[in-house]
């Protein structure tokens, strides 16, 4: 049977000549990301213990609506002190039990979210600053029932829903500053300057050329003596932000730390934390409230509200349909020339296979001197095979090599 893919020339002007452009991404200690990774962590270890005990299948799960209460704190210079600690709720849906195997999903549950929350946050006293509450249910008869395929069907699993992802490529100069320097901060500027907390936000704006990044960044205040320290800290990042930045772009950049910050002699005000996230302040957190699949919020761009960390990868469509509508992008923009923009949109209907969506379509913005129509067939062969091959979205997720947020 024919899939239903439709390939299309899209006239519009590409972002990157676009006046005006917003990109945004919460780092991986705001509230937001912390309800993100705690579900993607529950379930990949739900789909580990599944296909332990039940040779390789995994079972009916979602573990997507997760919160983050905030706690309370005392932050001041040379360490403060927690005095409410941070409460995270695991809810959702997971297979207690298969035939005469009993699952402990409980258990399983507040594991994974503890080891993800002590690796991933190590400034947390894991003893005293979080408290983890699991209340998990089983899901309802026909969603479990649709995980499965229909008789005489392949193997490839049914939709549990009506939903569709979205997906583009190539990025923009903004989008790759953005994530060009989450990965800097996390993988070289903290390592060697632990005062720079997990809690960032960083807000990109292009302004016709000149680009302006806002960062909201958490403090540690155990790595900080004094207001001087701060202050001299701010710079720091300021400068070694804008040296990142500009490896990507040619235009005019500008930097700004923390501005809402208040340091005069008689008050002062800064963003400074016990542990490095506004959690333990007052900020609240909810699974998909944060960055797309791609890293990034993007109000410029298409974009799903679906969240897609903790769905289950095997047929839940607000994650595998995301997944793969922005690989299949970013694979058309590197292997096909002639596109200066692609969209990716897949939408499916509950209890068909999944790999024949309702629709796949793409949109191309085509580069000046090339034909669009010598270029479409090219584009519609790769949706095909990745469609075919879409179950290769499952292994990728639960080996950790996609990532949801």
């Amino acid at each position: 049977m024919k899939r239903n893919i439709s390939i299309t020339h899209l006239s519009q002007t590409p972002m990157e000549k676009q006046k005006v452009e917003l990109v945004e991404r919460k780092c991986i200690g705001h509230p937001d990301s912390i309800a993100d990774g705690v579900a993607e962590a529950i379930s990949r270890a739900l789909c580990r213990e599944y296909m332990d005990e039940c040779d390789g299948a995994v079972l009916h799960h979602n573990t997507d609506q997760g919160e983050v209460v905030a706690g309370e704190s005392l932050p001041q210079f040379g360490g403060g002190k927690i005095i409410k600690p941070i409460y995270f709720l695991l809810t959702g849906r997971a297979t207690r039990q298969f035939g005469d195997k009993v699952f402990a999903t409980d258990s399983i549950a507040v594991e994974a979210a503890r080891s993800y929350l002590r690796e991933t946050i190590p400034t947390f006293n894991m003893e005293s600053d979080v408290v983890v509450d699991c209340r998990m249910g089983t899901g309802s008869t026909d969603l479990r029932d649709v995980f499965h395929t229909k008789k005489g069907h392949t193997a490839v699993p049914r939709a549990n829903d009506t939903s569709f992802g979205v997906g583009h490529a190539p990025f923009s100069q903004v989008e790759q500053i953005i994530l060009g320097l989450d990965e800097y901060i996390a993988k070289e500027f903290r390592p060697k300057n632990p005062m720079v907390g997990y809690d960032l936000k960083l807000m990109g704006l292009r302004d016709i050329n000149t680009i302006t990044i806002t960062v909201a960044s958490a403090m540690v205040d155990r790595y900080c003596s004094g207001v001087d320290e701060y202050v001299e800290m701010k710079e720091k990042m300021a400068e070694s932000f804008s040296n990142v930045a500009r490896q990507y772009t040619d235009r005019k950049v500008k930097v700004e730390i923390n501005t809402a910050d208040i340091i005069r002699k008689k008050a002062t005000s800064v963003f400074l934390t016990v542990n490095g996230t506004s959690a333990e302040m007052g900020d609240d957190g909810s699974v998909g409230r944060g960055n797309r699949c791609n890293g990034l919020i993007t109000p410029n761009r298409p974009m799903s509200m679906e969240a897609t960390s903790g769905k289950n990868p095997i047929n839940h469509i607000g994650k595998i349909y995301n997944l793969l509508s922005t690989e299949i992008a970013k694979e058309a923009c590197q292997k096909v020339d002639g596109i200066d923009e692609m969209y990716v949109r897949l939408l499916s209907q509950i209890g068909h296979p999944i790999d024949y969506p309702h629709i796949a379509s793409v949109q191309c913005i085509t580069k000046r001197g090339y034909m669009f129509k010598d270029f479409a067939p090219e584009v519609e062969e790769l949706v095909n095979k990745r469609l075919e091959n879409i179950t290769d979205i499952t292994r990728l997720v639960i080996d950790g090599k996609l990532k949801t947020f």
